[in-house]
Formats: C-alpha cells, sequence, structure tokens
C-alpha cells in the first residue's frame, strides 16, 4: 500500500453544509482552482455520484481522469481511481466530523497520489501535501462564504 498525506481544517459551518459543497461536483471548477471540468458519469439510489469526470490542471500534473466514489453516511466520502492518462493512483477522502454545537467541523483530508513516470517519494508526497492544503483551503472558502460564517 502507498503512502499517503493527510490535512485538517476547522470549518465554520455544519457538516452537512459542508457535505453538500464536496458532493456539488458541478460546482468544482467555481472554487478548486485544479478542477477545470467535472462532469458526474452515474449517481447510486441516494442520487449522490458514483462515477465522476474530471479534467484537471494542476501545473505540472494536467489529467482527465475518471474517480469512483464511496458515500459512508453523511459524513465521509472517499475516492478511487477508475481511469487516468496520467495517474497510477488517486485515492483518497473526506471525513466531517462535528465540533461543539454542531456549527463548526473538522475536514480531514487524505490522498494518495502516483504518476505513471517515474517520481521520488518525497516530490510526490509534497504534491499530496499542495493538492490538499489547495483543496482545504478552497473548500473552508466556499462553505463559508455560501453559509455566511
Amino acid at each position: 500500500m502507498a503512502e499517503h498525506t493527510s490535512s485538517s481544517i476547522t470549518i465554520e459551518a455544519a457538516p452537512a453544509d459542508v457535505m453538500g459543497v464536496i458532493a456539488d461536483f458541478a460546482r468544482y471548477p467555481e472554487w478548486t482552482g485544479e478542477v477545470k471540468e467535472a462532469e458526474v458519469l452515474s449517481k447510486d439510489a441516494a442520487g449522490r455520484a458514483e462515477q465522476v469526470r474530471l479534467l484537471l490542471d494542476a501545473g505540472a500534473i494536467k489529467d482527465d481522469h475518471t474517480l469512483a466514489y464511496t458515500w459512508t453516511g453523511d459524513d465521509e466520502v472517499s475516492w478511487t481511481l477508475v481511469r487516468s492518462q496520467m495517474l497510477r493512483e488517486l485515492d483518497g477522502s473526506y471525513k466531517l466530523t462535528p465540533l461543539a454545537d454542531g456549527t463548526r467541523t473538522e475536514v480531514t483530508y487524505r490522498l494518495t497520489v502516483d504518476v505513471k513516470i517515474p517520481m521520488l517519494g518525497m516530490i510526490k508526497r509534497k504534491a499530496e501535501k499542495v493538492i490538499i492544503d489547495r483543496a482545504l483551503a478552497g473548500l473552508k472558502k466556499r462553505v463559508e462564504s455560501t453559509t455566511g460564517a
């Protein structure tokens, strides 16, 4: 199993509001920066995305890939790579933990990336950290701007 990178952030919003933004793939290009296009290819019985095609431009990594999503209750979503031009592995998850009175949420993002081209492990971990930090900052800004926090 490949090593993963994880980080957490506190968002001034209820977990349901945070998950609402995470699950709204069509709006990813508005707040993620790296995702230029997002298309839900299939949904589960609850109407949540099962497979999503993402067009990514993260500087050194430009890719058109499809991810399969697994939803665990209302507080966790994980994904695995289905197909990619450049990536061998892109597995990750968001885990939401309500804080205090339920108006704040700790979001933990875990990510494992492996590219098809050779790359030192240290450089891969640094790239994962940059992706996670940008994603968490973008998620926090998006959620708090839409909930008025």
